[in-house]
């Protein structure tokens, strides 16, 4: 549990140890009050003397043809300086992360509900907002594709015609965005040997990543023609890669810097704002400012994606299993966006954390006109996990076994062979995080139940109920149910993507101490890289001064903080990047000292810690002022992960992903049987973290992502009508759990190093979002009896009622 002694394989460090805040210490982030004090700048509060204020025309329709645009009568508006459609952008016209193919602004035709048509800048943004609507567009409505079947049945109509993306070819119609299987064994001849077979249907609905700091920025225009994008964003450099082409500029002319983030999970991953306003401050030669409110903040950036899953599941009659085969639907909404990369992770993933021998997965995305889905924690396999984890409880039930006795029977570990065919290299504890959280205390029994009653007896506190303060009962028809799920994600960019990250690091004197400064383009996003970067550069400098440089443009890209990678890359460039000013200053006191102490020719170990130079033994040689003087020590260097292949596309075999992560769950629930509400009292979690590089940060992480996945499992979903119209864009109507929603949830953290990564570390931040969702459902399964096929689970889908 959290702040329990966790179980380690030790890690070697290099030097360091004896800095006060250096790694594996719960230093404080630096950004931590300003948050919680409400001081903290965002980037929804920037300024500029001289601003104009943009906004954004969305299409009504999911899919219609665009017959003209007039904007004669908001140009006429006083105050309005800039009016653009698809016919005044400077150059190209379409953006995307690997597939180019989505337009800045829609020209013929509009594929989904709030698609942008065109941007306005006023110098006020209700007179921006007036001008948009005063854009007279002509429609013409065209049947929407929502599903598999209007996707590719016959007649179907082709959302993008003339693809020539790389995917394009290896798929049997153009509405397929990408196809990918895994195929290993045979799965026939093992089903022909299985004792039990269970099958089952299930949905996954779509979730949004409902970060509280709506999207925004500021372009400002520069003098030598180019300009400054002040944003919140997850990848800074490939934000400027697609956008140096939209603005027909060179690439160093595009700077961006990263503003406050208030949070992410993969939806600024993609662009949403960020060309709209550099080509209204192009256009009118102003700073301008894009703020959406949280209605047009649903419409800006991409979801999770919706899924269908079939999953078939053989096993001998001790619960060994034979074979799994299985079919992955996502619906990739209108345009590609990464569903190329979240079809790699839910098939290949899509087994579990198990071993099999014989294999069948097929996984799909597909073009429809539903919204945009992309990256969100978890990336593709939240999906997987939540239909294998309610197959192996089915296949439990039918061979009569306790659900975690089945799991950890066929439980994957270091050495095993994944369903691509890539051995595990590294610690993969799942049977052990599996006993560790089924081993934790049960929380009591009746927890609502109070003596604070009037006159004595057994009062009832109603915020432990489900239904919690509209008082809907006293514990009447509530039923407890306890549930177990496992998850494996990847860790890192895959399929032999060049993942890698850089760090600038310079070492100095300042005010007569030393002082280290970190740079990196890193995007901080919540996730605290920041905290990390001054932890590495304490422990491998040995000084306490630390300076973290805002992240931006001007040193090389740190990649996306995304797929849990962040401390992994950055960090370990920032190492890498410390250990060669480490190795500098060294040689620099070598010079200085020759003379000196015999340490410093004898070639043996010295450090840096406390701000000196020490010998392996602890003995002083020299202080770090002293060694550096007026020299500036400063390294930049990139770090990259082993190398990874794309999956086989016939096979899906191949050296897919670097590094995986492991999590499981055991949640506790009490359901009111009879209206159908559930109150989750505890979701408690084991993982292995490798190495907990800050402990406080890495147990808020798993409590996080843990939460995330609470809200997909009971409240969370994007509600799209059949013609493809957003139904829910407001906090009012789209829930996500709230401090009286979250349950107690204790974390007990492993740390069994991999080899092959910094300090051994294990990225932290989506495994617990997968197996999260599964164990909620399945202890709401335990206590009603029902198969409860989809999440979100809602009341109408526990009392068989209708939902209006």
């Amino acid at each position: 549990m959290a702040g329990a002694n966790p179980t380690r394989i030790p890690t070697a460090l290099t030097q360091g140890s004896a800095t006060r805040g250096g790694i594996g210490e719960s230093t404080l982030r630096p950004d931590g009050t300003l948050k919680v004090t409400g001081e903290f700048a965002y980037s929804s509060d920037l300024w500029h003397e001289d601003m104009l204020w943009g906004c954004t025309l969305r299409s009504p329709y999911s899919h219609a043809e665009i017959r003209s645009v007039d904007v004669s009568e908001a140009l006429k508006l006083p105050g309005v300086h800039s009016v653009m459609t698809h016919d005044d952008l400077p150059a190209m016209t379409h953006f995307g992360l690997e597939i180019k193919d989505q337009p800045v602004l829609a020209k013929d035709r509009v594929r989904y509900h709030g698609e942008a048509v065109a941007i306005v800048a006023a110098d006020h943004p209700e007179t921006a907002r007036r001008a948009a609507a005063k854009i007279r567009v002509e429609y013409a409505e065209l049947p929407p594709v929502h599903d598999e079947e209007s996707a590719t049945g016959a007649g179907a109509p082709v959302l993008h015609p003339g693809r020539d993306d790389h995917h394009a070819p290896h798929v049997k119609h153009p509405n397929i965005v990408h196809r990918q299987p895994i195929v290993r064994g045979d799965v026939t001849a093992a089903k022909a040997k299985a004792d039990v077979v269970v099958r089952g249907d299930y949905e996954v609905g779509m979730q949004d990543q409902a970060f509280l700091g709506p999207e925004s920025g500021l372009a400002v225009p520069a003098e030598d023609g180019g300009v400054d994008l002040y944003i919140a964003t997850q990848w800074l450099h490939v934000d400027r890669d697609q956008l140096a082409p939209v603005l027909g500029l060179p690439h160093d002319k595009v700077r961006l810097t990263l503003s406050g983030v208030g949070g992410a999970f993969g939806a600024r991953e993609d662009l949403s704002m960020q060309a709209h306003a550099c080509l209204l401050a192009m256009a009118s030669g102003r700073p301008v400012k894009i703020v959406y409110n949280r209605y047009e903040s649903f419409f800006g950036h991409v979801h999770r994606h919706p899924a269908r899953l079939t999953y078939e599941h053989g096993a001998d009659s001790d619960g060994k299993l034979l074979y799994v085969k299985c079919r992955i639907v996502l619906d990739g909404g209108a345009y590609a966006s990464s569903s190329p990369a979240v079809v790699g992770n839910a098939a290949s993933l899509g087994v579990g954390p198990y071993e099999v021998d014989n294999v069948d997965v097929e996984a799909l995305a597909l073009y429809t006109n539903n919204p945009p889905c992309g990256a969100m924690r978890g990336f593709g396999a939240v999906q997987a996990c939540f239909a294998y984890e309610a197959q192996m409880d089915r296949l439990a039930a039918e061979l009569g076994m306790d659900p975690v006795e089945l799991r950890q029977r066929n439980a994957m570990s270091q050495g095993s062979l994944l369903p691509t065919g890539q051995q595990v290299d590294a610690p993969a504890p799942v049977a052990e995080i599996l006993r560790r959280v089924k081993a934790m205390p049960m929380p009591p029994e009746r927890q609502w139940e109070t003596s604070a009653a009037p006159g004595g007896g057994t009062g009832v506190d109603v915020r432990a109920l489900p239904g919690g303060l509209s008082n809907t009962t006293h514990g009447e028809g509530v039923v407890r149910g306890v549930g177990y799920a496992v998850g494996i994600k990847n860790v890192g960019f895959s399929e032999g993507f060049d993942d890698y990250s850089t760090a600038r690091v310079r070492l100095e004197v300042v005010g007569g101490e030393p002082v280290a400064v970190v740079h990196t383009a890193m995007a901080e996003v919540g996730q605290g890289g920041v905290t990390v970067h001054a932890q590495i550069a304490r422990t491998e400098l040995g000084v306490s001064g630390v300076s973290i440089l805002p992240a931006d443009t001007q040193v090389g890209s740190a990649g996306s903080t995304s797929a849990s990678r962040q401390t992994y890359m950055t960090g370990g460039a920032v190492k890498q990047a410390c250990e060669a000013v480490r190795e500098r200053v060294l040689r620099l006191g070598r010079e200085k000292f020759a003379d000196g102490h015999p340490a410093w020719a004898a070639g043996g170990e010295l450090l840096l810690e406390g701000g000196k130079v020490v010998t392996g033994g602890g003995e002083v040689l020299a202080a770090l002022a002293d060694v550096l003087g007026d020299e500036v020590v400063e390294e930049e260097l990139e770090f990259r992960h082993r190398p990874t292949e794309p999956f086989d596309l016939r096979t899906g075999q191949g050296f897919g992903h670097v590094q995986y992560s492991f999590a499981a769950h055991r949640a506790v629930v009490e359901v009111d049987t009879e209206l159908g509400l559930v109150k989750v009292v505890e979701l408690a979690c084991a993982q292995d973290v490798g190495k907990a590089i800050n402990p406080l940060s890495t147990v808020g992480q798993i409590q996080g992502g843990t939460t995330q996945g609470l809200g997909l499992a009971v409240m969370e979903e994007i509600l799209v009508d059949p013609g493809g119209k957003v139904r829910n864009p407001s906090f009012t109507d789209y829930l996500i759990p709230t401090i009286l929603d979250t349950p107690t949830i204790p974390v007990d953290v492993l740390e069994l190093a991999d080899e092959h990564a910094p300090y051994g570390l294990r990225g932290v931040g989506e495994a617990p979002t997968l197996s999260s969702t599964p164990a909620v459902v399945a202890a709401i399964r335990d206590a009603t009896g029902l198969a409860l096929n989809r999440v979100p689970v809602r009341p109408e889908h526990l009392t068989d009622t209708q939902a209006i």
